[in-house]
């Protein structure tokens, strides 16, 4: 599991080394994630969304209160304070690659028919019967965990917060992963998940925060029904109180 891109400097001397995961633990400056840091930055993510709404829509405002003859470029502004959130929220939503999508592993790689099949069955046996169901028809592995219910691709994942009203949507892949099965890449991340969550979080890059309705129309229809089974699964968690580790719905 790694990031794309991400240089990582030696610990100073005397540093105490953070059990868990090995790539999460090179990641020494960085501070763990928990249910605090997920809220600031997601009102991070909202001050953001409200300020490119704000800074569009209030010129427009502005053009037609001096003249009604500046109607299309007002337009232009309001078109800018819709269209830039909508394409920050969808590419967030395609940080996450489902199996079998067309972005995905075995689209024109050289990846065996044979091996793709062993790594699905693999898979299937480490979710479980009722969320192999959810893989089967969306591509996306569903885990609970303390901070939230995710769900897994081949790359990336997704995270529902309690209640199931927002969404983080998390960039991670397997580290080399080559002609890795596609199935395989799902189980590394799902194991990697199960084993350290905060870990997971503090590897994977937080790309975008937001509104569930925001970040379900930027997925393909396929994986939108593991979205909403996600956040069904996030308000019962919520109703009870509190999140159980599971690797089942």
């Amino acid at each position: 599991m790694t990031q794309t891109g991400t240089w990582k400097p030696p610990a100073p001397p005397g540093a105490v080394r953070r059990p868990g995961l090995e790539e999460a633990a090179e990641l020494w400056w960085r501070r763990e994630v928990d249910d605090r840091t997920l809220q600031r930055a997601g009102r991070r993510w909202t001050a953001w969304t409200l300020a490119v709404v704000v800074v569009f829509t209030a010129p427009g405002i502005g053009l037609l209160l001096l003249s009604p003859w500046t109607l299309p470029v007002a337009l232009g502004c309001f078109a800018h304070a819709w269209i830039v959130p909508w394409l920050q929220a969808r590419r967030g939503a395609r940080s996450v690659v489902p199996l079998g999508g067309e972005r995905g592993a075995g689209r024109g790689s050289g990846t065996d028919g044979a091996a793709e099949g062993v790594a699905l069955g693999l898979l299937g046996d480490l979710v479980g019967h009722r969320v192999r169901e959810l893989v089967g028809t969306s591509g996306l592995a569903m885990h609970r965990g303390k901070l939230g219910v995710w769900l897994v691709g081949q790359r990336g994942a997704l995270m529902v917060r309690r209640g199931g009203r927002r969404v983080d949507c998390w960039c991670v892949r397997v580290a080399e992963s080559g002609d890795l099965p596609a199935g395989d890449r799902v189980a590394h991340l799902l194991l990697a998940l199960r084993e350290d969550e905060a870990g997971f979080a503090m590897v994977a890059n937080l790309g975008f925060s937001g509104a569930a309705w925001r970040v379900r129309r930027g997925l393909a229809e396929s994986a939108r029904p593991a979205l909403d089974a996600a956040r069904s699964a996030a308000r019962s968690a919520s109703r009870r109180g509190a999140f159980a580790i599971s690797g089942t719905p």
